[in-house]
Protein backbone atom coordinates (compact mmCIF):
# COMPACT_ATOMS: atom_id res chain seq x y z
CA UNK A 1 0.00 0.00 0.00
CA UNK A 2 1.55 3.40 -0.88
CA UNK A 3 1.78 5.41 1.98
CA UNK A 4 1.50 9.41 1.80
CA UNK A 5 2.45 11.42 4.45
CA UNK A 6 1.13 15.79 5.09
CA UNK A 7 2.74 17.58 7.98
CA UNK A 8 1.45 21.21 8.18
CA UNK A 9 4.12 23.17 10.37
CA UNK A 10 4.80 26.65 12.06
CA UNK A 11 7.89 27.68 13.73
CA UNK A 12 9.07 23.99 15.02
CA UNK A 13 12.79 24.19 14.68
CA UNK A 14 13.00 22.66 18.09
CA UNK A 15 11.44 19.48 17.18
CA UNK A 16 11.23 18.85 13.27
CA UNK A 17 14.23 17.27 13.08
CA UNK A 18 13.33 14.59 15.15
CA UNK A 19 10.25 14.05 13.25
CA UNK A 20 11.63 13.59 9.99
CA UNK A 21 14.35 11.38 11.53
CA UNK A 22 11.61 9.19 13.10
CA UNK A 23 10.12 8.86 9.60
CA UNK A 24 13.08 8.19 7.42
CA UNK A 25 13.99 5.51 9.69
CA UNK A 26 10.64 3.43 9.55
CA UNK A 27 10.68 -0.08 8.65
CA UNK A 28 8.16 0.96 6.06
CA UNK A 29 9.38 4.21 4.78
CA UNK A 30 6.30 6.77 3.62
CA UNK A 31 6.08 6.95 -0.24
CA UNK A 32 5.81 10.39 -0.46
CA UNK A 33 6.42 13.09 2.66
CA UNK A 34 4.79 16.99 2.16
CA UNK A 35 6.10 19.38 4.73
CA UNK A 36 3.95 22.62 4.70
CA UNK A 37 6.15 25.30 5.81
CA UNK A 38 2.96 27.35 7.03
CA UNK A 39 4.76 30.63 7.24
CA UNK A 40 7.21 30.05 10.01
CA UNK A 41 9.45 32.80 10.81
CA UNK A 42 12.44 30.55 12.55
CA UNK A 43 14.73 27.94 10.73
CA UNK A 44 12.24 25.51 10.20
CA UNK A 45 12.19 26.02 6.21
CA UNK A 46 16.17 25.25 6.60
CA UNK A 47 15.95 21.82 8.31
CA UNK A 48 13.61 20.67 5.61
CA UNK A 49 15.57 21.87 3.08
CA UNK A 50 18.90 19.93 4.89
CA UNK A 51 16.00 16.37 4.67
CA UNK A 52 14.53 17.66 1.38
CA UNK A 53 18.30 17.30 -0.22
CA UNK A 54 19.06 13.70 1.36
CA UNK A 55 15.82 12.25 0.86
CA UNK A 56 13.69 12.35 -2.26
CA UNK A 57 10.33 11.69 -0.74
CA UNK A 58 10.33 14.77 0.91
CA UNK A 59 9.16 18.13 -0.26
CA UNK A 60 8.88 21.41 1.44
CA UNK A 61 5.48 23.53 0.12
CA UNK A 62 5.32 27.23 1.64
CA UNK A 63 1.94 28.36 2.43
CA UNK A 64 1.61 31.99 3.92
CA UNK A 65 -1.11 32.59 6.53
CA UNK A 66 -0.99 34.52 9.81
CA UNK A 67 1.76 34.36 12.20
CA UNK A 68 -0.67 32.72 15.09
CA UNK A 69 -1.15 29.56 16.42
CA UNK A 70 -4.79 28.49 16.15
CA UNK A 71 -6.14 24.95 16.01
CA UNK A 72 -7.79 23.64 13.29
CA UNK A 73 -8.47 25.96 10.49
CA UNK A 74 -5.30 26.77 10.07
CA UNK A 75 -3.76 23.65 10.20
CA UNK A 76 -5.99 22.10 7.38
CA UNK A 77 -5.54 24.99 5.75
CA UNK A 78 -1.54 23.88 5.91
CA UNK A 79 -3.03 20.53 5.25
CA UNK A 80 -4.67 20.96 2.02
CA UNK A 81 -2.25 23.04 0.79
CA UNK A 82 0.10 20.20 1.14
CA UNK A 83 -2.27 17.96 -0.03
CA UNK A 84 -2.96 19.58 -3.32
CA UNK A 85 0.65 19.03 -4.41
CA UNK A 86 0.31 15.26 -4.62
CA UNK A 87 -0.67 12.57 -6.90
CA UNK A 88 -3.92 10.63 -5.91
CA UNK A 89 -1.76 7.11 -6.43
CA UNK A 90 -2.02 6.60 -2.45
CA UNK A 91 -3.78 3.97 -0.46
CA UNK A 92 -2.94 5.46 2.83
CA UNK A 93 -3.04 9.30 3.44
CA UNK A 94 -1.62 10.54 6.82
CA UNK A 95 -1.41 13.57 8.29
CA UNK A 96 1.26 14.22 11.33
CA UNK A 97 2.05 16.98 13.22
CA UNK A 98 5.72 18.12 13.54
CA UNK A 99 6.45 17.65 16.65
CA UNK A 100 6.59 13.74 16.95
CA UNK A 101 8.83 10.67 17.21
CA UNK A 102 6.97 7.78 16.02
CA UNK A 103 7.98 4.00 16.47
CA UNK A 104 10.12 2.70 13.67
CA UNK A 105 7.26 0.20 12.69
CA UNK A 106 4.41 2.69 12.80
CA UNK A 107 3.69 2.03 9.30
CA UNK A 108 4.27 -1.18 9.05
CA UNK A 109 1.71 -1.46 11.58
CA UNK A 110 -0.85 0.25 10.09
CA UNK A 111 -0.50 -1.12 6.64
CA UNK A 112 -0.88 -4.74 8.46
CA UNK A 113 -4.12 -3.43 9.92
CA UNK A 114 -5.80 -1.88 7.07
CA UNK A 115 -5.14 -4.89 5.23
CA UNK A 116 -6.79 -7.10 7.54
CA UNK A 117 -10.29 -5.58 6.92
CA UNK A 118 -11.36 -3.70 4.13
CA UNK A 119 -14.07 -1.74 6.33
CA UNK A 120 -11.53 -0.19 8.67
CA UNK A 121 -11.38 3.22 7.33
CA UNK A 122 -8.67 5.13 10.09
CA UNK A 123 -5.95 3.92 11.58
CA UNK A 124 -3.67 5.36 14.59
CA UNK A 125 -1.57 4.92 18.04
CA UNK A 126 -1.26 6.59 20.98
CA UNK A 127 0.31 9.61 22.13
CA UNK A 128 2.70 9.98 25.29
CA UNK A 129 4.01 12.79 26.82
CA UNK A 130 7.02 13.42 29.02
CA UNK A 131 6.75 13.87 32.58
CA UNK A 132 9.17 14.20 35.72
CA UNK A 133 11.17 11.90 32.73
CA UNK A 134 8.80 9.11 32.06
CA UNK A 135 6.74 8.93 29.01
CA UNK A 136 3.25 8.84 30.03
CA UNK A 137 -0.03 8.59 27.79
CA UNK A 138 -1.12 12.21 27.14
CA UNK A 139 -4.53 12.60 29.76
CA UNK A 140 -6.53 13.97 26.15
CA UNK A 141 -6.21 10.63 24.91
CA UNK A 142 -9.42 8.26 24.33
CA UNK A 143 -8.97 4.92 23.51
CA UNK A 144 -11.74 4.83 20.44
CA UNK A 145 -9.87 8.35 19.50
CA UNK A 146 -6.94 9.00 17.56
CA UNK A 147 -5.30 12.24 18.01
CA UNK A 148 -5.64 14.57 15.28
CA UNK A 149 -1.47 14.82 15.36
CA UNK A 150 -1.37 11.28 13.70
CA UNK A 151 -4.18 10.14 11.72
CA UNK A 152 -3.94 7.52 8.78
CA UNK A 153 -6.75 7.45 6.49
CA UNK A 154 -7.57 4.55 3.70
CA UNK A 155 -7.73 6.27 0.68
CA UNK A 156 -11.64 5.24 -0.37
CA UNK A 157 -12.75 6.75 3.34
CA UNK A 158 -10.63 9.90 3.09
CA UNK A 159 -12.92 10.96 -0.28
CA UNK A 160 -16.16 9.58 1.23
CA UNK A 161 -15.86 11.68 4.20
CA UNK A 162 -14.79 14.64 2.03
CA UNK A 163 -11.26 15.15 3.26
CA UNK A 164 -10.46 17.18 6.93
CA UNK A 165 -12.49 20.15 7.09
CA UNK A 166 -10.52 23.50 7.59
CA UNK A 167 -12.05 24.35 10.87
CA UNK A 168 -11.77 23.27 15.20
CA UNK A 169 -13.03 20.27 15.69
CA UNK A 170 -11.69 18.52 12.37
CA UNK A 171 -10.36 15.84 14.07
CA UNK A 172 -13.70 15.04 15.69
CA UNK A 173 -16.05 15.35 12.31
CA UNK A 174 -13.71 13.42 10.39
CA UNK A 175 -14.18 9.96 12.80
CA UNK A 176 -17.95 10.77 13.15
CA UNK A 177 -18.20 10.99 9.74
CA UNK A 178 -16.38 7.57 9.39
CA UNK A 179 -18.78 6.32 11.81
CA UNK A 180 -22.27 7.72 9.42
CA UNK A 181 -20.69 6.23 6.18
CA UNK A 182 -20.07 2.41 8.52
CA UNK A 183 -16.10 3.09 7.98
CA UNK A 184 -14.28 1.51 11.31
CA UNK A 185 -11.81 3.21 13.33
CA UNK A 186 -8.57 1.34 15.02
CA UNK A 187 -6.55 1.95 18.04
CA UNK A 188 -3.27 0.13 18.39
CA UNK A 189 -2.14 0.34 22.17
CA UNK A 190 1.31 -0.92 21.30
CA UNK A 191 2.09 1.96 18.82
CA UNK A 192 3.11 4.34 21.17
CA UNK A 193 3.76 8.10 20.01
CA UNK A 194 6.40 10.69 21.65
CA UNK A 195 3.90 14.08 21.76
CA UNK A 196 7.22 16.40 21.57
CA UNK A 197 4.90 19.69 22.61
CA UNK A 198 2.02 19.33 24.83
CA UNK A 199 -1.40 19.98 22.86
CA UNK A 200 -2.49 23.60 23.18
CA UNK A 201 0.61 24.81 24.55
CA UNK A 202 0.47 27.91 22.73
CA UNK A 203 -3.38 28.48 22.46
CA UNK A 204 -4.43 31.55 23.63
CA UNK A 205 -8.36 32.52 24.31
CA UNK A 206 -9.48 33.03 21.12
CA UNK A 207 -8.42 29.26 20.40
CA UNK A 208 -10.35 28.44 23.46
CA UNK A 209 -13.34 29.84 22.35
CA UNK A 210 -13.10 28.07 19.32
CA UNK A 211 -13.51 24.63 21.32
CA UNK A 212 -17.20 25.83 21.93
CA UNK A 213 -17.56 26.78 18.37
CA UNK A 214 -16.79 23.38 17.41
CA UNK A 215 -18.94 22.06 19.42
CA UNK A 216 -21.64 24.18 17.88
CA UNK A 217 -20.42 23.45 14.47
CA UNK A 218 -20.61 19.66 15.11
CA UNK A 219 -24.47 19.96 15.47
CA UNK A 220 -24.14 19.07 19.09
CA UNK A 221 -26.50 21.02 20.45
CA UNK A 222 -26.68 22.75 24.11
CA UNK A 223 -26.74 20.17 26.17
CA UNK A 224 -24.18 18.06 24.66
CA UNK A 225 -21.88 20.88 24.26
CA UNK A 226 -22.55 21.59 28.20
CA UNK A 227 -21.54 18.21 29.04
CA UNK A 228 -18.78 17.61 26.77
CA UNK A 229 -17.61 21.30 27.57
CA UNK A 230 -16.92 20.32 31.66
CA UNK A 231 -15.48 17.17 30.85
CA UNK A 232 -13.23 18.51 28.43
CA UNK A 233 -12.19 21.51 31.27
CA UNK A 234 -12.03 19.16 33.85
CA UNK A 235 -9.67 16.48 32.06
CA UNK A 236 -7.12 19.50 31.27
CA UNK A 237 -7.56 20.46 35.07
CA UNK A 238 -8.86 24.03 34.12
CA UNK A 239 -12.37 24.38 35.15
CA UNK A 240 -12.57 27.87 34.08
CA UNK A 241 -12.20 26.66 30.31
CA UNK A 242 -15.69 25.86 30.75
CA UNK A 243 -16.80 29.12 30.50
CA UNK A 244 -15.22 29.69 27.18
CA UNK A 245 -16.27 26.53 25.64
CA UNK A 246 -19.95 27.64 26.17
CA UNK A 247 -18.80 31.26 25.13
CA UNK A 248 -17.85 30.14 22.23
CA UNK A 249 -20.70 28.00 21.37
CA UNK A 250 -23.05 30.54 21.97
CA UNK A 251 -20.88 33.29 20.35
CA UNK A 252 -21.10 30.75 16.85
CA UNK A 253 -24.90 30.44 17.72
CA UNK A 254 -25.30 34.30 17.46
CA UNK A 255 -23.53 34.58 14.36
CA UNK A 256 -25.62 31.55 12.78
CA UNK A 257 -22.27 30.17 11.91
CA UNK A 258 -22.62 26.93 9.48
CA UNK A 259 -22.36 23.73 10.37
CA UNK A 260 -19.72 21.33 9.31
CA UNK A 261 -21.98 18.94 8.52
CA UNK A 262 -25.37 18.40 7.02
CA UNK A 263 -28.73 17.92 8.84
CA UNK A 264 -28.82 14.22 8.60
CA UNK A 265 -25.63 13.72 9.55
CA UNK A 266 -26.02 15.97 12.82
CA UNK A 267 -29.18 13.66 14.33
CA UNK A 268 -26.82 10.84 13.78
CA UNK A 269 -23.85 12.57 15.67
CA UNK A 270 -25.78 13.34 18.38
CA UNK A 271 -28.01 10.12 19.02
CA UNK A 272 -23.90 8.49 18.54
CA UNK A 273 -23.07 11.56 21.23
CA UNK A 274 -25.94 9.88 23.52
CA UNK A 275 -25.11 6.37 23.28
CA UNK A 276 -21.77 6.74 23.96
CA UNK A 277 -22.41 8.58 27.21
CA UNK A 278 -25.47 5.58 28.12
CA UNK A 279 -22.54 3.24 28.05
CA UNK A 280 -20.51 5.21 30.23
CA UNK A 281 -22.90 5.60 32.96
CA UNK A 282 -24.92 2.71 32.56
Amino acid sequence: MKVYCVIPTYNEEAFIAQTLNSLVQQTVVPDKIVVVNDNSTDSTADIIADFEKKHANISQVFNASENKHLPGSKVIRAFNKGFETLDDSFDIMVKLDADLILPDNYFERIIETFNKDPKIGMVGGFAYIEKNNEWVLESLTNKDHIRGAFKAYRKACFLEIGGLKPAMGWDTVDELLCRFYNWKIVTLEDLKVKHLKPTGATYDQSARYKQGEAFYTLGYGLLITTIASLKLALRKQKPLLFIDYLKGFFKAKSNQTPLLVSTQQAKFIRKYRWKKMREKFF
